[in-house]
Order: C-alpha cells, then structure tokens, then sequence
C-alpha cells in the first residue's frame, strides 16, 4: 500500500509531441483513482510513467516515499494489469499465476499458497491447470488480476483491462474489480475512455484531454460540477445538452434566448450570470431533468418551451427523447410510461436550477 505522487510529469516523444503536460496528481494509500479521456489523450502514457515502462520527460514521480524517476519498473513494488492481457499461451493458468514469484525466487510452498488464494478469490481454481487459448475472454482476464494479486504488490494498474470484452461481460468484470479492491484494500489506478467505469469504479475521477489534467474529483462533483464545457459532455450518457444562445435581461429578470425559445434562470444564478448579459453563451442540461409538461404538476411557463419529438427509443425501465427545436437537437430522458407521439410538437418543462452555464470563447463554466 502506498501513495503515489506526480508533479509537474511531462512527456515529449520525438519530434516535440508533448503526450503529457504538467501533471499534478496525488493518489492516496487505499485509492482508487480513474483516469478516463479520449483516445490520444495521454492517460496511458501517464499511467506506463508510473509503472516504469516509459521515460519521463520532465517532473518527478513518487512511490511512497521513494522518488522512482531512475527505479527499473520490476523494482517498483507495482503490478499492471495490461488491455490485451499479456498471458503465456503455452504457461497454464498456475504457471502464468506463479512466473513473477518464481523469477524473485519464493519458495515453493509460498507460491503455491498465494496462487490457490488468489485463484480462490477469482473464482478460477478448477481451471488452474489449463492453457489461456482453453479459456474465455472474461477467465483470461482473471488470470491477469490473479498474477498482479499473487505479487501483494504496492499499487495496482490497470490499463483499459474491460475494453476487449462484451457489454454483459463487461459489468460483471466491474463488479469483480470492485469486490476484489474492497478485499485487498490497496492503492488502484485504473485507465479507461468509459466514463460509465469510471463513474462506478473511482474514488476519483482525473478527466484528461490533449495531456493536461481538465478536473479531478469524486464521481459526483464531476457531474454535478464540471469545471469546464469538455468535462460536462464527456461525462454522462446520454451526454449533456449543449444549446448555444445569449444572456439577456427584461424587467430584472435574467434570461437565455435560444433564439426559438427563451427560459427564465433562478434567482441564485443572476449574480454571477450579470457579467455576461448581453454576451454569447453555451447552455448545459442534463437529459434528465429535462420533462414532459404533461406529467408536471405544476410548470411555470418561463422554462416551458416548445419542440418536435423526432425518435422515441424505449429501454425498458427508461425512454429516450431526440427532440428538435428548430434550432437545437436536444436528448431528454423520461419514464418508461411516457410515450409522447412521433413527429409532433410537445410542451418540455426545463429544471432551470440544474443548468450549466459556459463561456463561449474558454469554455469554462460560469455556473
């Protein structure tokens, strides 16, 4: 167990492409830290700079209270878990398990103990004696976890380790993941583009784009609070409405004119809203606090707008509604039982209290 630290880690390849600018990061002992981004957004570079596996450029990594910038990485005391699994194909599941602690030399009773226990915890012990081309994309994956476990290594990482598997598969591996990290109760760092993993895994979430570091929080403060307009649609599915309009005011009241429709903004947001009246602005809202007007008690005509339902896609215990309002496309997110009829306008009640508010020219949010 042990915290790591990167300051200031950079890494530039030949020919001067910057991967990774300044980054800062802290993971705490016991942490499960995600980094999710983009393809080509340096989240992996970053994790092999941990692990050893790629040079840093600039900056300094700390493992405990070790500086590793110069440390080889099989003397890192860490365990990677890669993508693509990296197993023996012609080792069993036992001798892929045990390779790492025969190579330092443990004996043997130690091996054979730590492989039946890891094996035990993952489920695969009556397939120990097999070869990985005998077994499932999901017991392959297994048996990678099971050769980090047996090392009780420092930290683990994980390198995309679900993106090869089916959907179904898939969530039942997350679950596994985070069962066996409240068991060994020990510091993660976990890579992956689904922010679906990374809302269900993380402790934290580092959201990362073009190398740099757009926000790092806890799963919600990410989504309720994005700091920025690429953190707000990235995080999310459906991802969050961005509709593009201006800030004016009207008898002391501020609003925001799509230019087809027009939505009063609460109260608690005018102060902060005051600078940019007058100015261009992005409008972020969720799908779900998007609603039909007919199953709304009471709405307040000033965040009630009109639009043209273009697909209904029922998913059982929810429905998808692809909207249009002549101007924007917008996604809402309803109950299963509302049905509205295809190709005709409906009334939609806007939650005005969950609106983000982005600067045009940074993209930063305002609120």
């Amino acid at each position: 167990m042990a915290q790591i630290s990167l300051r200031d880690v950079s890494k530039v390849y030949k020919g001067g492409v910057k991967a990774v600018d300044k980054v800062n990061l802290g993971i705490e002992n016991k942490e499960f830290m995600v980094l999710v981004g983009p393809s080509g957004c340096g989240k992996s570079t970053t994790l092999r700079m941990i692990a050893g596996l790629e040079e840093i450029s600039e900056g300094k990594i700390w493992i405990g209270d070790r500086l590793v910038n110069n440390v080889p990485a099989k003397d890192r005391d860490i365990a990677m878990v890669f993508q693509n699994y990296a197993l023996y194909p012609h080792m069993t599941v036992f001798e892929n398990m045990s390779f790492g602690l025969k190579l330092r030399r443990y004996p043997k009773h130690e091996i054979i103990r730590r492989v039946n226990e890891a094996a035990e915890i993952l489920g695969i012990k009556k397939m120990i004696n097999r070869r990985p081309r005998q077994l499932s994309g999901g017991e392959r994956q297994r048996v990678a976890l099971g050769r980090a476990i047996v090392r009780k290594p420092l930290a683990f990482l994980f390198d995309e380790p679900l993106s090869n598997l089916d959907a179904k598969l898939r969530v039942q591996m997350r679950t596994e993941i985070h069962k066996l990290r409240l068991r060994l109760q020990t510091t993660f760092i976990y890579v992956t583009h689904d922010q679906t993993e990374a809302m269900t895994l993380g402790d934290k979430i580092v959201v990362m784009k073009d190398g740099k570091v757009q926000q790092c929080a806890d799963p919600m403060t990410i989504y309720d609070k994005p700091t920025n307009k690429f953190v707000a649609s990235f995080i999310g599915s459906p991802p969050i409405n961005l509709i593009e309009g201006r800030i004016i005011k009207r008898e002391r009241k501020y609003y925001f004119d799509e230019g087809k429709f027009r939505v009063k903004l609460v109260e608690e947001m005018y102060g902060v809203i005051a600078p940019y009246e007058g100015k261009d602005v992005t409008m972020g809202l969720r799908a779900e606090d998007i609603y039909d007007k007919l199953f709304v008690s009471e709405a307040s005509p000033e965040n009630t707008i009109r639009a043209a339902c273009e697909v209904v896609e029922p998913l059982g215990s929810e429905v998808y509604l692809y909207l249009n309002s002549g101007k924007h496309q917008f996604i809402a997110r309803v109950g299963a039982h509302n049905r509205p009829e295809v190709n005709r306008d409906m009334d939609l009640v806007l939650d005005m209290s969950k609106v983000h508010f982005f600067d045009r020219e940074t993209e930063n949010t305002i609120i």
